[in-house]
């Protein structure tokens, strides 16, 4: 009964990652032969830091790669047959939330390898007193975030960044926490409001081979909105490192990350330090 079941969102391919066809999650955190070839996928650092209980992979672009990258998980695959947003992978995820016997879920990317097990914890034990949580960060640059308007301690919307880049300063003061993409919920409210997100898509328009095409998309933050309309309060966890909301989306954001891994796995100075005093009495 303490279980959490989680659900990992690894359908897309990562469109700015020019030089890889693969599946973004599984890039190494340890390159060797190039920064797209190595060992510790993002995916399965992911898999590693959740809490205990069942797992659930939404998986699209290469779906045989992902597994077979992590069948020595106990995981559930559900399939998003169309991408159409984090939206529509939580809809495809709906089948697991349904069977699963947990009272409570994380929904995580599948590119942001260094949330610690002691932040999903935390957004977990929340939902003692709330319904929703959102894992908030507080980075430098706020730009292209959406960012949550706290009111009273709990949360009553996101603010795309479509939306807010045209606030003033002054009304951007108060606007400092980010929407890092990973939430928390009681599977109970999170599955009444999945209906209503299938029936209110929202129309995109991206551009194909230089015409604008439309297409619709269902968006997580959405079940926010519909959440703090009825009054349900929703909490925020804020990350203690901006660090642990690296998300890895181009080549930059990738050596970046096995950056940070490596040296995650070194030991410091000091212990090595210690180490060799030891070793040498």
């Amino acid at each position: 009964m303490n279980e959490t079941a989680s659900i990992v969102m690894a359908a897309g391919r990562g469109s700015r990652m020019k030089m890889f066809s693969g599946n973004k999650t599984l890039l190494p955190l340890v390159p060797e032969k190039s920064p797209y070839e190595g060992r510790q996928p993002i995916l399965v650092q992911i898999l590693e830091n959740l809490p205990p209980g069942p797992k659930a992979v939404v998986v699209h672009h290469k779906k045989q790669d992902i597994i077979c990258a992590t069948r020595h998980f106990n995981i559930t695959y559900c399939e998003q047959p169309v991408l159409n947003g984090t939206g529509g992978a939580l809809l495809a995820a709906r089948g697991f939330l349904e069977a699963v016997d947990c009272d409570r879920c994380i929904i995580t990317m599948g590119d942001v390898p260094f949330v610690k097990g002691s932040t999903y914890a935390a957004l977990a034990g929340s939902l003692d007193v709330q319904s929703l949580v959102v894992l908030g960060f507080v980075p430098e640059d706020r730009r292209n975030y959406g960012l949550l308007d706290i009111c009273d301690g709990a949360v009553c919307r996101i603010i795309e960044w479509k939306h807010w880049k045209f606030f003033s300063e002054e009304k951007l003061a108060s606007l400092r926490v980010c929407n890092s993409g990973v939430y928390a919920a009681r599977k109970k409210e999170l599955l009444s409001y999945l209906s209503l997100l299938a029936s209110r898509p929202q129309k995109v328009q991206k551009e194909i081979d230089g015409r604008r095409v439309e297409f619709e998309e269902y968006f997580l933050t959405d079940i926010v909105e519909y959440a703090a309309a009825d009054g349900l309060r929703i909490g925020c966890v804020i990350a203690e490192d901006p660090e642990e909301m690296l998300g890895v989306d181009d080549e930059p954001a990738l050596k970046a990350a096995q950056d940070i891994y490596r040296k995650k796995q070194s030991p410091s100075p000091s212990l090595s330090h210690q180490g060799e005093g030891v070793e040498r009495a």
